[in-house]
C-alpha cells in the first residue's frame, strides 16, 4: 500500500504506524545522530556515505512534514537540524534497540566503521539505574576526539558531552574499543590489559562503573576481581 507516493503498512496497528515513520533504511540512524547533537545537513551526509544526498533531503523532508525534525538556522551559513520534542520522544525506543543490537553483535564478526560520536549513545544504551550506586561521582569518558560524562547523582545516571571537574575515574580508549567490550566481545580488563583502555582514578569506582553499565558479569561480578584487575593495570 501506499500512500503520497510512500509505501506504507496499511495496519491499524501502533507499531506499524511507527514504522511507518521511521522505518526505511537510513531514518533511525538520521535519529540516532541528532540524538547526539543537532547537524548540519553535511555533516549528515558525511556520516551515511552511501546515502546520496537527494535521498537524504528526501528522508529530512519526510521526517519534518512528520514533525520529528526540524530545520534550525535555515538560510545562515550553519543552518542545520535538530530533533523536536516528538524526534526527542525515540530517544528509548532508539536506546533499547542499541542494546538489543549489542547482543547480536555479540555472535557477529566485527566489520563496518565506527565513529566516535556513536560511543555516547552506545554507553546511554548500556545504563540501568537499578544498577546505579548510592554513590554520587562522575566518570569521564575519552573516546578518540570525542569526551562526554557519566554521572551518577541519587542513584541516577545520566550522559553529557563534555568532561566533569573532578571525575572518580577517566577511561581513555576508542570507539571500536569501546563497542567491543559493550557487546561482549571483549572484556574490560583483558581490554585494560591490553592497552586499548587507559583508565585513571580511583580503583573502588570502576567496579561500580562496570555495574552500572552491566559490564559486571564478563568477570563473574566480584568488585575484588574488577579492584584486583584495575590494579594490576594500574588504576590508581
Amino acid at each position: 500500500m501506499a500512500r503520497n507516493g510512500k509505501r506504507i503498512y496499511g495496519q491499524y496497528c501502533a507499531l506499524a504506524v511507527a514504522l511507518d515513520v521511521v522505518g526505511e533504511r537510513w531514518t533511525l540512524l538520521i535519529v540516532r545522530e541528532l540524538l547526539i547533537r543537532p547537524r548540519r545537513y553535511a555533516e549528515l551526509l558525511q556520516a551515511f556515505p552511501g546515502i546520496g544526498t537527494n535521498l537524504l533531503a528526501e528522508r529530512l523532508r519526510f521526517l519534518s512534514e512528520h514533525g520529528v525534525v526540524r530545520a534550525v538556522n535555515a538560510g545562515q551559513p550553519r543552518s542545520g537540524y535538530e530533533l523536536t520534542e516528538r524526534g526527542q520522544a525515540l530517544r528509548d525506543p532508539v536506546l533499547a534497540l542499541a542494546r538489543w543490537g549489542f547482543d547480536t553483535m555479540a555472535t557477529q564478526a566485527r566489520s563496518g566503521r565506527v565513529e566516535p560520536g556513536w560511543a555516547q549513545l552506545g554507553v546511554e544504551a548500556l545504563i540501568d539505574d537499578a544498577r546505579a550506586s548510592d554513590v554520587d561521582e562522575d566518570y569521564v569518558f575519552h573516546v578518540d576526539d570525542d569526551v562526554f560524562t557519566l554521572s551518577v547523582r541519587n542513584g541516577h545516571a545520566s550522559i553529557r558531552p563534555g568532561a566533569a571537574d573532578d571525575p572518580a575515574m577517566t577511561i581513555d580508549t576508542d570507539a571500536a574499543t569501546l563497542m567491543d567490550v559493550a557487546s561482549n566481545n571483549l572484556d574490560p580488563i583483558s581490554a585494560l590489559v591490553a592497552n586499548r583502555v587507559t583508565v585513571v582514578g580511583d580503583a573502588d569506582a570502576m567496579p561500580r562503573c562496570l555495574h552500572l553499565l552491566g559490564l559486571y558479569r564478563n568477570f563473574g561480578g566480584s568488585g575484588s576481581t574488577a579492584r584486583a584487575g584495575a590494579a594490576q593495570v594500574g588504576v590508581a
